[in-house]
């Protein structure tokens, strides 16, 4: 079993702690996100767990926990977003700088293979625009340059339920938008170029978009070629159906929760409400089975 931890929230920037607590444990109960009331045992035992997946924007709480991890026989690798919008597109994240030398740190102890990078999603404003993207993801290639073999995209999405959230933002005088064809046609290229020429794969995720024929491979975030390579395993090859349809990522199991990381990003699906998120974050007990207790 792949342990996604998690495409719902940050475990590793928020919730480190309970996340050791857990796999010393031996398991963690996950709840329905559909209904609540339904809730999982998931094994995290060291027999159990195949690899373990952490999608995070700091590592920073985990980094000394992994010796733990690694004493256990654990394998993981990360996805580590960076993008480097600022406010108020994301208004929460840590700044640049740090963000870049947390990566570094994570890669000097794990390994460069073990540390994708995800310049995701590939968001559109007054503030974000095709030149923007193409300063800020030279400068971060030429940074993270050694650091990581890879790098995620995606073209950002809009979700109907982000509609008030955007509307603040437009407030601010920042409209995000979907790219006109011209934009990705002079984008998509040069953004091969620079990942390459930083010893870099560039790869989609979950991409409807034609990118392949800029040269950007469709990639898998939970990567069953990439496991067998990283650790000379062998895992189920079968797509997540409980994924979006372009999605490539095979099997996993998620254990986190929607509603949880107080990054505050405008565009994350996976936040609905900041306030709620803000809300559960403080009622969390890292000594709880799952990331929001029973009742809350």
């Amino acid at each position: 079993m792949i342990i996604s931890a998690s495409r719902r929230t940050d475990i590793p920037a928020f919730y480190a702690e309970w996340f050791v607590r857990r796999v010393r444990a031996g398991c963690c109960e996950v709840p329905n996100p559909i209904n609540p009331r339904q809730v999982a045992s998931v094994s995290l035992r060291p027999e159990d767990v195949e690899v373990i997946v952490f999608w995070t924007r700091s590592p920073m709480a985990m980094l000394s926990r992994l010796r733990e991890l690694d004493a256990l026989g654990l394998r993981y690798y990360f996805q580590f977003t960076l993008c480097g919008y600022g406010p108020p597109i994301e208004a929460g994240n840590p700044p640049l700088s740090a963000a870049i030398e947390a990566f570094k740190r994570l890669s000097s102890q794990i390994g460069p293979e073990k540390v994708i990078w995800r310049y995701d999603p590939l968001v559109f404003s007054e503030a974000t625009t095709p030149d923007f993207h193409l300063r800020r993801f030279e400068s971060l290639a030429t940074a993270l340059r050694g650091f990581t073999r890879r790098c995620v995209i995606s073209i950002w999405d809009h979700y109907r339920k982000l509609a008030p959230r955007l509307k603040a933002l437009r407030m601010q005088g920042v409209h995000l938008r979907h790219p006109e064809q011209e934009e990705l046609d002079r984008l998509m290229p040069r953004l091969v170029e620079l990942s390459a020429a930083s010893g870099m794969e560039l790869v989609s995720c979950a991409e409807e978009l034609d990118l392949v024929q800029y040269g950007v491979k469709r990639g898998k975030c939970v990567d069953d070629e990439l496991i067998q390579r990283i650790f000379g395993l062998e895992v189920c090859h079968k797509k997540d159906g409980a994924q979006r349809p372009a999605c490539g990522c095979v099997q996993s199991r998620d254990i986190g929760m929607y509603n949880t990381c107080v990054f505050g990003c405008s565009y994350c699906y996976a936040t609905s409400s900041f306030a709620a998120a803000a809300t559960n974050r403080r009622k969390h007990d890292p000594e709880s089975a799952r990331l929001i207790s029973a009742g809350d």
